[in-house]
């Protein structure tokens, strides 16, 4: 028998394929969703969802720092899914009370009625990120193991772009390795930071009402229905809404950072996984594929299943906050039934055929100049 399931952000990109998924397990479902303009643009002010949503599923529209609309929304819930929140790491450096107010204050709100609830719901996941982590792991071929934070600014201007040995006097370049659950949290972003408070706060109200929760640290998610007009997205949608609009992907530092993309698909996976298994509670997993890619080579990827002949534009500059390399080691979800069914080059194929029937605005140049003039790049 199907339970009663309440999706945050169940609008979004993330949050639509869960809730069509939820829906096909024969599941009732309830979304709460402001439709963020940066993110649907001018949806909510014509009355209008996204042709994507799932009419299956009750839309109740609304904040989630409103306490009386959430409250509704959770009414009757078996199981919470928290995927709302506002997705930027380089905007979140300027829109620094925005950003909070919406993430970590909506995060707050939501779990305060939680506690209200006269029955709460029998589990709660909430959708944490990698940033989190800041830099990834690596290991010192003089130390081993070590767990650096930014790199130096001369290092950067300098553009010696490899991460060095964090350990007094040693400097040694660094091989990247998996990141596993355990390595310290070092986030580099308010986005960051507003993550890091999400699976904390959820994670620290789940134990003290008995409501077992678990916090998924999503790795770089790519796929359908991500907005490809939003300049603060995923790398990937950001490169294809460039891309349509016949310009050249902009790749910062020298194109070799890496990360671990993984297909909105094995997110979904994830979710699912975790709701039913008992064994998740009050963890924290990794959810990737634990493959390293370059920046360059998604930008590659997408360029040659596109068709077009336009080569990446590679600045060779950096932003404040960036890392260098981070994949995940998913060791521990893989021992509850996690495994990735979609290597990138799988994935960007359905990708990019969602891409063609798209409009984009591109509106990354406007992020950018934002970025410069606030000296946040260089």
């Amino acid at each position: 028998m199907g339970e009663k399931i309440l999706v945050t952000g169940g609008a979004g990109f993330i949050g639509s394929h869960l809730v069509d998924a939820l829906l096909a397990a024969g599941h009732e479902v309830r979304i709460l969703d402001a439709l963020e303009p940066q993110v649907h643009g001018d949806l909510r002010a014509r009355g209008e969802v996204p042709d994507y949503l799932n009419p299956a599923a009750e839309l109740i529209l609304g904040d989630i720092r409103n306490p009386e609309v959430v409250q509704r929304a959770l009414s009757g819930i078996d199981v919470l899914f928290h995927e709302a929140a506002l997705v930027g790491v380089g905007q979140s450096m300027y829109e620094i009370a925005r950003y909070t107010d919406v993430n970590a204050s909506g995060a707050a709100v939501v779990l305060q009625a939680v506690a209200n609830l006269p029955q709460r719901p029998r589990k709660m996941i909430v959708a944490s990120s990698m940033s989190i982590y800041g830099e990834g792991a690596y290991v010192c071929p003089a130390h081993g193991r070590v767990f650096p934070r930014l790199r130096e600014t001369a290092q950067l201007q300098q553009r010696d772009w490899e991460m060095r040995c964090p350990v007094s006097g040693c400097g040694e370049r660094c091989a990247a390795i998996p990141t596993d659950e355990e390595k310290p949290l070092y986030p580099t972003s308010v986005y960051a930071v507003n993550k890091r408070d999400h699976e904390e706060m959820f994670l620290a109200v789940g134990r003290a009402y008995d409501v077992p929760t678990v916090a998924l640290r999503y790795f770089n998610v790519y796929g359908t229905r991500q907005a490809l007009s939003n300049p603060y997205t995923g790398v990937a949608a950001i490169f294809s809404g460039r891309l349509l609009n016949g310009k050249p992907p902009v790749i910062f530092e020298d194109g070799g950072q890496s990360r671990d993309f993984t297909h909105v698909s094995d997110i979904v996976q994830a979710n699912l996984l975790v709701m039913e298994k008992a064994e998740a509670d009050f963890g924290v997993f990794n959810v990737g594929t634990s493959r390293a890619l370059t920046i360059y080579h998604v930008a590659q990827a997408l360029i040659q299943h596109l068709g077009l002949s336009i080569e990446p534009e590679v600045v060779e500059k950096f932003r404040a906050g960036d890392i260098r390399h981070c994949f995940a080691d998913t060791s521990r979800l893989a021992a509850l039934g996690y495994q990735p069914k979609l290597r990138f080059e799988d994935g960007v194929a359905e990708l990019v055929e969602w891409v063609r029937r798209q409009t984009a605005e591109d509106r990354f140049e406007m992020a950018r100049e934002e970025l410069k003039g606030r000296g946040l790049t260089l």
